[in-house]
């Protein structure tokens, strides 16, 4: 991936710190109780998952999930895949490049302005075609299709990647029932907003980093969608930035199991009873890292907006309105184009008290 660039050496903002607490790390959750094969699970064990969900959403924004119900052979066969993807010659992956017009597919932070990132990635959306707002632009309602780009070379990396598409998106369904009740919501409540879902996955890849300290896979950020569903391999890097004291702590890897973190939608979904928090990826000089985040995002079409069950006069809607494709459409084409005024966040939607 060449040298670290001297840009990023004078950021500190975003630099890692040297040092990092350790700690036994956000919670691990077994979902053994909604997985059972007779479709049935005891009662107390359900509001004991729910329970552990709500807590782990509302003190860390993260938690890990063992006995998920994906099949370990379909993870492991796309892993495989996505390996032999990035083994690819670099000429063949910047055949399916990711531009304005193609917003997913491949890209590496070597051959754009990226500085700070370490890593190259290749998106495919769940969805395809998946429709989108052409612009960020409120009075603009054309659509556009978003289709996906598949390297020639490796046909069945389409076949695995389709195939896991629809086993995380099972286990994405379900997590968000499980958060819906533990907001004391109808466990479907949430559902209708992914009849046409904008969920894309993202295949990761990580270089070995001669200067890690200077760089990060991944800079600090927040997810902007409903929820993630993030499979790491056994390398490790992923860092939350604890919400008790603002320290950066390491995910550290669990054998078969996937990171879950909330993301900006379901932050305000819940007005602020869960947030969103804030994450990076660090590199190693030694290892090259891996790894498939799912993120889970509803319809083009979906206002975003506090859950009315969860506002009243007393805890009044903290956010307003904004349609999620524009959001996202606005964020996308920021990759593409610089923009005189800062990126959308979900923080400019708040309401000022």
């Amino acid at each position: 991936m060449g040298e670290i660039n001297p840009a990023f050496i004078q950021d500190p903002e975003h630099r890692p710190k040297l040092s990092i607490i350790e700690a036994d790390g956000i919670p691990l959750i077994d979902l053994s109780p909604v997985n059972s094969a007779d479709n049935s699970s005891d009662p107390k064990a359900l509001e004991k998952l729910v329970r552990e969900i709500g807590n782990a959403c509302k003190d860390w924004g993260f938690f890990q999930v063992i006995n998920h119900g994906v099949q370990l052979d379909t993870l492991g066969k796309t892993e495989a895949a996505a390996r032999k993807f990035f083994d690819l010659p670099s000429e063949e992956k910047r055949r399916i490049w990711r531009d304005e017009k193609s917003v997913l597919g491949y890209y590496d932070t070597e051959h754009t302005k990226n500085v700070r990132d370490w890593k190259e990635v290749f998106d495919f959306t769940v969805e395809e075609p998946m429709l989108m707002p052409v612009s960020a632009d409120p009075e603009d309602n054309e659509e556009i299709e978003w289709t996906n780009q598949w390297p020639e070379q490796l046909p069945e990396l389409r076949v695995l990647c389709d195939e896991y598409a629809r086993e995380v998106e099972k286990l994405a369904l379900k997590l968000l029932g499980l958060i819906a009740l533990s907001l004391g919501l109808p466990e479907n409540r949430f559902n209708s907003y992914f009849k046409d879902q904008t969920s894309f996955i993202r295949l990761n890849h990580y270089p070995p980093c001669p200067s890690p300290q200077l760089a990060l896979g991944v800079g600090r950020h927040k997810d902007s969608g409903a929820l993630t569903v993030l499979s790491q391999d056994d390398v490790g890097g992923l860092e939350v930035k604890r919400k008790a004291d603002g320290e950066w702590i390491p995910v550290k890897p669990t054998s078969n199991a996937y990171i879950i973190n909330v993301g900006d939608i379901l932050q305000v979904w819940s007005n602020d009873r869960y947030e969103s928090v804030e994450h990076r990826a660090v590199v190693n000089a030694e290892k090259e890292r891996f790894s498939i985040p799912f993120f889970v995002n509803p319809a083009h079409y979906t206002v975003v907006t506090p859950m009315e069950e969860l506002t009243d006069e007393q805890n009044p809607a903290k956010y307003k309105p904004y349609n999620w494709g524009k959001f996202l459409s606005h964020r996308k084409l920021t990759n593409f184009k610089k923009h005189s005024a800062e990126n959308i966040q979900v923080s400019h939607f708040r309401v000022e008290e």
